[in-house]
């Protein structure tokens, strides 16, 4: 099936939080590191990380403008129904309020085409997830929508794009605790150009330094290699370089795409599986 006919991709049920009040943008730009005054137009959802002092992650969300000046924020890896009560925890003094919307509303997300039409109270957002665009459509529970009829990517290729465009995954690349830009998310989720967040001066010093201990990289394989999760790298001479951490299920031209983490003390250095396989490094 061409990657230009419409398809919905399956994704876990999201927890989904509305931010309100005349305070309500100011306050969640002080606590997400994107920029939402970005996401006010109500036409796309932009990724963004909520971290803790220490500049660490605590949850990846998403977040998109409604009429109004209403902000929507969603979560829907492990921990989400914490991320509620994360927010809420530093709301004391601004005019705004948080509520958890989760239960009446539902996703479906669609690529390929054109942006989904909608009728009613149905929505829809440009949000790119598998490095394929598409859009988040938003639906009042108990209402049904075209996009939910769509044939579906299977399983192994979403895995297999989302790989081989070096996206992170919660559960796999991503858990509470890492810095975001060992990830990548510095490209993605972060906005310097905004003002004060929980975490932003932790985050905006790894940026001034240019570095971090590891950094989240695109490997390949010859096909015929059995590699897992968490199977180790190593450099030539056998020293401990990082860790694989997603295994392509689609093997393309001869090769099987990986995602790991690479130590910055062995970059420049040539890397190999314990069975004395290479590794080529095709992107960070």
């Amino acid at each position: 099936m061409s990657s230009a006919e419409p398809r919905r991709l399956e994704l876990p049920a999201p927890v989904l939080l509305e931010v309100r009040g005349p305070d309500g943008s100011r306050y969640l730009n002080g606590q997400v590191t994107q920029d939402v005054r970005l996401a006010g137009d109500a036409t796309k959802s932009l990724h963004a990380c909520v971290t803790d002092a220490k500049g660490k992650l605590q949850f990846r969300v998403a977040i998109h403008g409604r009429p109004g000046g209403v902000l929507r924020v969603s979560c829907d890896h492990e921990g989400a129904d914490g991320l509620l009560m994360r927010l809420d925890r530093y709301l004391i003094a601004d005019d705004a309020e948080i509520v958890d919307i989760s239960e009446e509303w539902k996703r479906i997300h669609v690529t390929g085409g054109e942006a989904p039409v909608c009728e009613g109270n149905a929505y829809a957002v440009a949000i790119n997830r598998i490095s394929v665009p598409g859009w988040d459509v938003w639906i009042p529970c108990g209402e049904s929508h075209p996009a939910e009829n769509l044939p579906a990517w299977s399983s192994d290729e979403t895995e297999a794009a989302r790989i081989a465009a070096g996206i992170p995954a919660w559960g796999k690349e991503l858990e509470a605790g890492m810095l975001p830009p060992e990830a990548g998310l510095d490209r993605t989720d972060i906005s310097y150009a905004k003002g004060c967040y929980i975490g932003q001066e932790v985050i905006s010093r790894i940026k001034s330094a240019g570095k971090v201990n590891r950094r989240l990289t695109k490997l390949v394989v010859p096909e015929s290699v059995a590699c897992v999760a968490g199977d180790a790298l190593l450099t030539a001479e056998g020293t401990e370089a990082g860790v694989i951490t997603s295994v392509s299920p689609i093997v393309a031209n001869a090769r099987r795409v990986l995602l790991g983490y690479v130590k910055r003390s062995v970059e420049g250095q040539g890397l190999r599986l314990a069975d004395q396989t290479p590794v080529e490094i095709i992107a960070k």
